[in-house]
């Protein structure tokens, strides 16, 4: 099989005409999304959790198995011994995490570009399975998708050949700059060209997930570059490959273009569910913890649980910054009135491990 040579954007193959009723309605759900967006004091405190459940999700399509408890309660006390596969599955997790976190900062101060996706790509692959591949450059030399271990005559897909990458993501990227005809069309195929030309010898897909947020952000069509998909997307991971593939195999930009809308239309109305039910349940633990116990650190508290919902109580003290006396109180008041519980009771020198099991239960529930 010979290396695939995908065609120059903008695309002249798009019709519009089809597209029409989906673009609508993906328009209007991602803006009714970034309404409840706005409407939350702090985004980045009260989403966190789902922040990790996207880097959870989009990991797994990659074969990782860690659950985003398994990853909140790692990092709560990394000194429990588990299996070491498990604690590599949950590295690659957090990696990705910290790479989005990064990327957030960055696109106050830059535009979306290689660079700033290169930088990501050597945060993704920090001390886990592909750091020797290359980490933070993009390929050169060919590779391809195939199964496991099989050589490149058994190759499904063989992505661009090395000496045309540099052309090829300059092209990509002027599109990503382009003013298209409607963003998340053009979104849809920022997201397919990327898969196509596969740039790095790993990490692709993961890049190409996270790409689909800081594309939001940067276009304004997110006031925070917060946009989960890959729930639909692994729910839906046959078709999503399919639809994919298909554009090389077949040209078709228009199927894998309706798969993308509709992916739209329903994770932004899945995302607005769960931020909804994120912040009513925020409002209610505020206006109950008063009758819970009477303390100046109330609203401080609050923003630890709903950033980090599994904890250690030197760790819950540590972020807070609430004095060691008045948060064992708080949490001891929060255990009397089943907001938490612990997930792991202390024992000897091992400190008990705590959890706030509605907000974990809104972040994994799944419509």
């Amino acid at each position: 099989m010979k290396p695939f040579i995908p065609v120059k954007l903008p695309l002249e193959s798009i019709d519009w005409a089809a597209h029409v009723t989906l673009i609508g309605q993906a328009n209007a759900a991602l803006a009714r999304y970034d309404g409840m967006l706005r409407s939350i004091p702090n985004p980045f405190v009260l989403l966190s959790p789902l922040t990790t459940q996207e880097a959870v999700l989009s990991s797994r399509i990659e074969g990782t198995q860690a659950s985003m408890e398994e990853v909140l309660e790692y990092e709560a006390d990394p000194s429990e011994e588990i299996a070491p596969s498990r604690v590599a599955d949950i590295q690659e997790i957090i990696n990705y995490r910290h790479a989005m976190t990064k990327a957030m900062i960055d696109l106050e101060k830059r535009p979306l570009c290689l660079n700033l996706i290169k930088g990501l790509h050597f945060m993704l692959l920090d001390s886990v399975r592909g750091r020797d591949k290359a980490r933070g450059e993009f390929r050169r030399i060919q590779n391809y998708i195939g199964p496991p271990g099989s050589p490149i005559e058994k190759a499904s897909f063989v992505p661009p050949a090395p000496e045309h990458l540099t052309e090829i993501l300059d092209n990509w990227e002027k599109y990503i700059h382009f003013d298209g005809k409607d963003k998340l069309v053009q979104l849809a195929v920022v997201k397919g060209q990327f898969e196509i030309i596969h740039p790095f010898l790993d990490g692709n897909g993961r890049i190409g997930r996270m790409l689909i947020p800081l594309f939001l952000f940067s276009k304004g069509l997110l006031s925070s570059p917060m946009f989960y998909l890959s729930s639909y997307l692994e729910n839906h991971r046959e078709q999503y490959y399919y639809c994919l593939q298909n554009i090389s195999n077949n040209d078709d930009w228009n199927g894998w273009i309706a798969f993308f809308l509709q992916a739209i239309v329903e994770q932004a109305e899945e995302n607005f569910r769960k931020t909804q039910a994120i912040l009513e349940l925020y409002n209610e633990i505020k206006q109950t913890f008063p009758d819970m116990v009477r303390s100046q650190y109330n609203l401080q508290a609050l923003d630890s649980l709903f950033d980090r919902p599994i904890f250690l109580l030197s760790e819950f003290i540590q972020r807070s910054a609430i004095p060691k006396a008045s948060a064992r109180r708080l949490l001891n008041a929060l255990k009397k009135n089943d907001v938490i519980r612990e997930l792991r009771p202390g024992r000897g020198r091992r400190a008990g491990i705590l959890i706030f099991p509605r907000l974990i239960g809104i972040t994994e529930s799944i419509s």
